[in-house]
This record gives structure tokens, sequence and C-alpha cells, in this order.
């Protein structure tokens, strides 16, 4: 399964899924790589979170290619898909999702 996020301020990224900690922590660690009111960019039309959720959707993608067996996303036993929304009041997101290859 291909999925496909169609924004330029989320992105999407497997990571550990079990523990809240784990999404808490990557909010802090992007925060400090790519911190809002930074000297130096023009790009702030909406606002001062604007340039560096477009910063942080380029570092982890906006694309994911998952397998799929028996019917079932076949992700490993910790592993979860995140959205990660980048900006401090995202709007509703969409993604899209195509499924190829052969049945079994």
């Amino acid at each position: 399964m291909h999925l496909w996020l169609q924004h330029t301020s989320a992105s999407l990224t497997i990571n550990e899924n079990a523990d809240p900690a784990v999404r808490r922590d990557f909010e802090r660690f992007f925060n400090r790589l790519i911190p809002q009111g930074t000297d130096g960019y023009e790009h702030n039309d909406e606002g001062l979170d604007d340039l560096p959720a477009h910063f942080k959707a380029s570092v982890l993608g906006c694309q994911l290619s998952l397998p799929i067996s028996a019917g079932r996303l076949a992700l490993g036993t910790w592993q979860g898909v995140y959205l990660g929304e980048h900006r401090d009041h995202g709007g509703a997101r969409k993604v899209l999702a195509t499924l190829h290859g052969e049945g079994a």
C-alpha cells in the first residue's frame, strides 16, 4: 500500500508506537532541530510556525510504502504510522491510499 499525504506542512513516518513518550520526544526533538522564530527566513505567510512546518515535513517526508499480508498491514510489533502535524493549529489533512501488487 502506498500512502501519500497531500500537504506541505505535515508528514508521514513509521516509528515505535507503544509508548506515548516516543511521540512527545519526537516533538521535542524536531522543535529543537527546527525552532520557530529563527531570523533570516522570509516565508511566514501563515505565522511563525509556517516555514518550520515545511522544513519538518521535508525532513520526514510525505509518503510511505507499506507491505500488506493476509489483508492487513504487515508492520512490526511496535511499529505505527505517524501523521506528523507540524503547524501549531493545523487543519484537516488528506491521505491518499493506493494498493498495488498481486492478490494471494
